[in-house]
């Protein structure tokens, strides 16, 4: 008898109402037949989150505070759902938790931006669900933890993240032990070809300007850096078992070509598609088949030129300290990430400037001591000690550039 692979799966979307929460949502939309939605899991957002509930109708909907919660209630009464359609109604870390372990869930998108979605992820790892990871922080901060989660409970960890889609999908072509290199491509953004001492006077609203991606504030202050490169160099080694010197960073301004792997022979493999979210998303959902994507198709009709570039670690310092952190072990990671938050939103503050962002991530490693954490409070504390240290830096050097004003 034939197994039906493609059977309905129930889904918790931890991270709603964000851009991959709504993109997967949208590629439920367009395959009701394939997905129900039992879990939506937002921040504060409600007016977006509302409508998703009228639409998808879960079972459950968590938002981060009673406020939110009672807020979210207006909401639903304003758009006149009717009451027996409404959602069980939740708040906080624990609600997170729960509705990313269900019994009636098999697969999580983790979307959650920062560490407040490691635990739901974790635990999710923990009850031996497909997770569709697209939450950077989950592995920056936690690789060692969630990875051994992950072998230990029998789950799946499908990534979401472009660069790590097209690995994901390339390693299927050929044998794992005989791949030397994983090349992941970086757009180069903003300021690829900005001269250093230029780099001094960025706005936070030129920095916001990707070129070829529309993302949120941070990720696309990070890709301004190549933080965010950094930051999949280390998820890449999490996810597939790499050393960090096996893994590769090349400009690629077309953002075209995702990833590639190179094989001991010298043979090299890439995944190439449109620059849509979608495409990644439900490769995760649908693994390992493969369906039509609603992104459009690479016209091989156009001519076109593709570009690659070794990035320049002068210019851009926060890749080559990712790197570092990572050969390092341990919590290193962990800090790398709480910094670069704290000083990316110093930054779009006007409080420090473009080419602070990076100091202040090196002082604050150079203060805070490498551990191993064993769980995931663990992990929260050095996140928070971290945090604090960077704190400190933002306040002493915004103090400082008050008395020279």
């Amino acid at each position: 008898m034939a197994v039906d692979r493609r059977a309905m799966k129930t889904l918790t979307v931890l991270g709603s109402t964000g851009s991959i929460g709504t993109n997967t949502l949208d590629v439920v939309r367009r395959n009701r037949h394939d997905y129900e939605v039992y879990a939506l899991v937002a921040g504060r957002n409600v007016d977006i989150l509302a409508p998703q509930i009228a639409e998808f109708l879960p079972k459950v909907a968590v938002v981060a505070t009673p406020e939110s919660l009672a807020h979210l209630s207006t909401r639903l009464t304003g758009i006149g759902l009717r009451k027996q359609d409404w959602p069980e109604l939740l708040c906080g870390k624990a609600a997170r938790v729960q509705v990313a372990t269900a019994p009636e869930v098999d697969t999580v998108v983790s979307a959650i931006v920062g560490v407040a979605g490691l635990e739901a992820t974790y635990q999710a790892a923990c009850s031996g669900k497909r997770i569709g990871l697209a939450n950077k922080e989950v592995l920056v901060s936690g690789g060692a933890l969630v990875m051994d989660a992950v072998a230990r409970h029998g789950a799946e960890l499908l990534p979401i993240d472009s660069e790590h889609n097209g690995v994901h999908q390339c390693l299927r072509a050929g044998n794992r032990a005989e791949v030397a290199k994983l090349i992941l491509t970086a757009s180069g953004g903003p300021f690829r070809n900005t001269p250093r001492e230029a780099l001094e006077h960025v706005t936070p609203e030129q920095a916001l300007n990707h070129p070829t991606w529309r993302m949120g504030s941070r990720i696309t202050i990070d890709s301004a850096t190549l933080m965010n490169k950094g930051f999949e160099v280390i998820e890449a080694c999490w996810l597939f078992g790499f050393a960090p010197a096996q893994v590769e960073v090349v400009i690629h301004p077309q953002s075209t070509v995702h990833a590639m792997i190179e094989y001991s022979d010298g043979s090299v493999l890439a995944q190439i598609s449109a620059t849509d979210m979608r495409m990644p998303i439900q490769y995760a959902l649908t693994y390992p088949d493969r369906c039509k994507a609603p992104v459009p198709k690479i016209d091989w009709s156009e001519a076109r030129r593709w570009e690659f570039a070794p990035p320049d670690s002068d210019r851009f310092p926060l890749l080559k300290l990712a790197y570092q952190c990572q050969q390092s072990g341990g919590s290193a990671t962990c800090s790398l990430n709480a910094a670069d938050e704290v000083a990316v939103e110093a930054f779009l503050q006007g409080r420090i400037g473009f080419l602070a962002i990076a100091e202040l991530v090196q002082e604050t490693l150079a203060r805070v001591p490498i551990r191993t954490p064993r769980s995931v409070e663990d992990i929260l504390e050095i996140d928070g000690e971290s945090r604090n240290i960077a704190r400190e830096l933002v306040a002493a050097r915004s103090t400082a550039g008050a008395v020279t004003a």
